[in-house]
């Protein structure tokens, strides 16, 4: 004689049940967590980028004219000169040390850091 099919809603076959829903949702759940990680690390990449492009590009060749009527005190360099050729590099530095530092903490925030 056949066996008769498991009653509906038990978790005799794989994959179904209650239990299939529990294991799902965690999985669910990291998965938008990783998705806000992965918005918050764009957003600060572009929010820095566009610092870096209005620092080189804006002060080192859109307002150089502008920004060439200042000099600097005690050097005599026109600041929009001084900006294309030092200002730029040494706003780079920092947006790199600003940029770890954030880093650091976004992934302390989100669980995915080293330690």
């Amino acid at each position: 004689m056949p066996t008769p099919p498991p009653p509906h809603g038990s978790s005799a076959s794989p994959g179904s049940g209650p239990a299939a829903g529990h294991a799902a949702a965690p999985a669910a759940a990291r998965a938008a967590e990783l998705e806000a990680y992965w918005r918050a690390n764009r957003r600060l990449v572009a929010g820095l980028l566009a610092i870096w492009a209005a620092v080189s590009l804006g002060g080192g060749v859109l307002f150089a004219e502008q920004l060439d009527r200042v000099r600097l005190p005690g050097t005599g360099f026109k600041l929009g000169f001084w900006l294309a050729q030092q200002g730029s590099i040494y706003v780079f530095v920092v947006l790199i040390f600003v940029y770890a530092a954030a880093m650091n903490r976004l992934d302390r925030r989100f669980g995915v850091d080293e330690a």
